[in-house]
């Protein structure tokens, strides 16, 4: 008898590398692909058709919880800032605006990138979550990688500071709902009680203070490749 023992996905394991390794070749391939047999407007039915199954997988998981898991609407809503973007994506990739692109690729490659180097995911293969969570932060990752090489969409400097702002509309939602739900959604009422990079921030509130010192020079470092690429174009020109 085959017996699947469901445990934590650890970092470097087989569990964490290969759905990584997956998605890599993955989207290497739908650009390659796409770049080679798609017009303009299949591009944009490509992404947007990835960008719906990131939303129904996310989607299907919460209505499965509430129907035969025990969800607590205090812990388990999806409002994290990676649920709260697959929800919102199929919008995005269906209007493909540039100013939602600009907050996006910031939170995504700074936010998602490090749940995907860092998982927690707590019951692993061959559960609904562990799907749940490499289809929701990997495919946030390939869509807006799609929307960088082969869409060309590209930030500015003051991208950062749009998508800075709008991050902190978001953690003042955050605290609102926080405070009418009595939750602690972004950990803005306490740290996660698994160890995160947030231990080495010091105690509440200084955490979140730091966390927010830390962003714009994260942001920054996210666009300075944009930056190098746009300046190496332009000596190309001349």
């Amino acid at each position: 008898m085959l017996y699947i023992v469901l445990s934590k996905v650890t970092v470097g394991s087989f569990q964490h590398v290969f759905p990584i390794v997956l998605a890599f070749v993955f989207i290497l391939f739908l650009i390659n692909y796409s770049r080679k047999n798609f017009n303009s407007l299949q591009k944009q039915r490509a992404v947007h058709y990835l960008g719906w199954f990131v939303s129904v997988t996310l989607v299907s998981f919460h209505l499965y919880r509430i129907l035969f898991d025990n969800y607590n609407f205090k812990t388990d809503l999806p409002l994290y800032l990676c649920s709260l973007m697959a929800l919102l994506i199929p919008i995005f990739t269906y209007y493909r605006k540039y100013v939602m692109f600009e907050i996006l690729v910031f939170w995504i490659i700074g936010g998602t990138l490090q749940g995907v180097l860092t998982p927690d995911i707590s019951v692993g293969f061959p559960s609904f979550d562990y799907f749940r969570y490499w289809v929701v932060h990997l495919g946030l990752l390939a869509i807006i990688f799609y929307f960088i090489f082969e869409l060309k969409m590209r930030p500015t400097l003051k991208s950062v500071f749009k998508s800075f702002l709008t991050l902190q509309a978001y953690v003042l939602l955050m605290m609102f709902l926080n405070n009418l739900l009595d939750a602690n959604y972004f950990y803005l009422n306490e740290k996660p009680q698994s160890a995160s990079l947030l231990d080495y921030f010091g105690e509440w509130p200084y955490y979140i203070v730091v966390g927010q010192l830390i962003i714009i020079p994260m942001f920054i470092l996210i666009y300075l490749p944009f930056f190098i690429a746009h300046k190496r174009g332009k000596l190309l020109c001349k």
